[in-house]
């Protein structure tokens, strides 16, 4: 069934065409991703399609009563003042009936009358039917995957949330709310690998339709079945993941070169004969291919790589040998430890990975090894000979008080004003863009000029701190290919999977305080640490279940206290012991399972002698003790039910 669809549709904004022609159908439990460059129209489409904005050209039509939930870039949590009431959302209505049932429930013990019996069965049936019992499970369980702690964020204020916590708790919100469409601009933005990894499961399960802007490659290679692409000034959909959007790309690209081609060779036939015998004997035939020839209507040359950045790093010296030495590094934030007695080196060519959950202290160490983050103990320094460049995160090298030519040039102050605009040029700013204020820049500009910065260098060892995230896809290919052709060394930090991938020779695991040095690249520790992730959704399946059937306890009703409820006493306290026993079970196979868990979550484990065996034989018990929870589970329901 269809629920939007968009035909032939244009916006324009003033004289200025922003994209027109666009004609695809979302239908129900499709999962679109979007992608194209930056400014060519993917945010408009969402207002589109929230109906916040109406086409100029072109139908939209809507399924009646789709309900369509948009991740909006400036969170508004309205009066809620607690992350779990954030994240609940538009559920507060439901949960304030919960708590009126639990009231009611109470109640009845004094007043066991038809009218309040009625009222509590009448207000029951509604609860259930719209899925209760499952509604402060399913807000912790998408709390809980998106790195929050459910208990902690019944108390914890919003105010107190940095801008990533609150870029992931609106995130939980529109997750946990009842949309049919959600609609999601670039949500593992502030996400780390394990949780971007959760959200993939959530949307491959979820029965909603997604449709989401992304350019996480390997995000939407996973979970998209369609890929919208603006290029140029329209779109184009194509189905499949992400490489079957490359694959088909290409083959489209090189069907309208032949085309065009094709084309251009009989143009020029034609105006080659009009011009030999326009005047000749056949000139009536030359005048009836001329006007043949202007309404001939044209092909548009194929869009390709023009317009994308033009990135290229050198290497001015070679350097030492010994790049990055670490030993006994102890990073500290105030009284908390980030690191512990680190004792690492990374050697000259490497292309190093280093991961580990948000807030692990990934980019302090960065700026520790940059002299911006004092020691707590022990030494981390650059090697001899070493010159770095340092692409921030949070783009704070590139100076906003100055204009893009005045930033180049006082990095190359010999330059002619050709050369300065030249080399802007490759990035993307041309013409009067220049002079344009560097506080006037979006985030997607502003890391364009501070890869233009690095590109002058001419540094040995790269420093790079999620250089992705505001890059559109084209550029992070670009990227991607200029770092894998730089001759130096790359430190990198990023969840960018795909990048990871293609470039890492080596990966630095941060966990629990720790550094643990892998020597291979990102794709085969992901390879080895298979039963991590493994152990991580039987975890986060288990802590679901027991909080859905943990909440059915506290919410189900206690029944008419009559003279029949009092018959049934004897019965409940003989059962009483049997569902004792069965949730002491149920407690003890939990810390087992997270005994186990840990274990297979500790990096150290894949590298030593035996480790991967030790993994898989871990994780064939974890999912022996999922089978006994399961159980144990089942045998708690048919006690509480007695």
């Amino acid at each position: 069934m269809s629920q939007l669809s968009f035909s032939d549709v244009g916006v324009d904004f003033g004289a200025t065409k922003l994209f027109s022609g666009i004609t695809f159908t979302v239908a129900a439990g499709e999962r679109w991703g979007v992608i194209g460059r930056n400014g060519t129209g993917k945010t408009t489409l969402f207002r589109l399609l929230t109906g916040e904005m109406r086409p100029t050209r072109g139908a939209i039509a809507r399924q009646p009563g789709v309900r369509v939930s948009l991740l909006e870039q400036h969170r508004d949590f309205g009066t809620a003042t607690n992350v779990w009431e954030a994240a609940a959302g538009e559920l507060a209505e439901l949960l304030a009936l919960e708590q009126s049932l639990e009231e009611q429930a109470i109640g009845l013990a004094s007043d066991p009358s038809d009218a309040a019996m009625d009222r509590y069965g009448h207000d029951l049936e509604r609860f259930e039917r719209e899925g209760g019992y499952g509604v402060a499970a399913r807000i912790d369980s998408v709390l809980h995957g998106l790195g929050f702690d459910p208990e902690r964020a019944r108390t914890t204020p919003v105010s107190t949330l940095s801008g990533g916590e609150r870029g992931r708790l609106g995130l939980a919100r529109q997750l946990a709310s009842n949309a049919d469409v959600l609609l999601l601009d670039e949500p593992t933005n502030h996400l780390d690998l394990e949780t971007t990894r959760w959200l993939e499961e959530f949307l491959l399960s979820t029965d909603c339709t997604v449709v989401v802007i992304s350019h996480d490659r390997a995000f939407l290679d996973a979970i998209a079945d369609h890929v919208l692409h603006f290029e140029g000034d329209s779109a184009t959909a194509y189905s499949g993941g992400y490489k079957a959007f490359v694959a088909q790309r290409t083959e489209r690209r090189l069907t309208q070169q032949r085309q065009f081609d094709q084309q251009q060779r009989k143009i020029a036939s034609e105006k080659d004969y009009i011009a030999r015998n326009l005047a000749g004997q056949n000139t009536k035939q030359a005048k009836g291919r001329r006007k043949k020839l202007d309404r001939l209507p044209r092909l548009s040359a194929p869009i390709g790589e023009d317009g994308t950045m033009a990135v290229a790093f050198d290497v001015g010296e070679r350097g030492g040998d010994r790049v990055v030495a670490a030993v006994g590094a102890t990073i500290r934030v105030g009284d908390r430890t980030l690191v512990e007695k680190c004792t690492a080196t990374l050697m000259r060519g490497d292309v190093l990975g280093l991961i580990g959950p948000n807030g692990s202290g990934k980019t302090t160490f960065l700026k520790a090894l940059f002299g911006d983050h004092a020691l707590a103990g022990g030494e981390l320094k650059l090697g001899g000979s070493i010159t770095a460049a340092f692409y921030r995160q949070d783009l704070s090298q590139v100076p906003l008080d100055k204009s893009l030519f005045e930033i180049i040039n006082d990095l190359r102050p010999t330059w002619e004003r050709r050369l300065v605009q030249g080399h802007l040029g490759r990035f993307g700013f041309s013409g009067d863009e220049v002079q344009r204020e560097a506080d006037t820049l979006s985030g997607g500009e502003r890391a364009r000029v501070g890869l233009a910065m690095m590109m002058l260098s001419r540094s040995n060892l790269l420093v790079l701190d999620e250089p992705t995230n505001h890059l559109d896809v084209e550029s992070i290919e670009v990227l991607e290919d200029a770092i894998d052709q730089y001759e130096g060394t790359v430190l990198l930090v990023s969840h960018d999977r795909e990048l990871l991938r293609a470039l890492t020779t080596r990966v630095w695991i941060l966990h629990d305080r720790h550094i643990t040095d892998f020597d291979g690249g990102f794709a085969e520790w992901e390879t080895v640490s298979a039963e991590r992730a493994h152990a991580a959704s039987v975890r986060e399946a288990e802590e679901t279940a027991v909080r859905k059937v943990r909440e059915r306890q506290r919410v189900e009703p206690r029944r008419d206290e009559s003279s029949k409820a009092r018959d049934d006493r004897r019965k409940q306290r003989s059962a009483q012991a049997e569902l004792e026993k069965v949730e002491a079970h149920i407690t003890e196979l939990e810390q087992r399972i997270a005994s186990v868990s840990a274990a297979l979550e500790n990096p150290e484990l894949y590298t030593k002698p035996g480790g991967i065996t030790e993994a898989a034989s871990l994780g064939r018990e974890i999912e022996t003790l999922k089978r006994d929870l399961d159980a144990a589970m089942a045998r708690w329901a048919l006690a509480s039910e007695n």
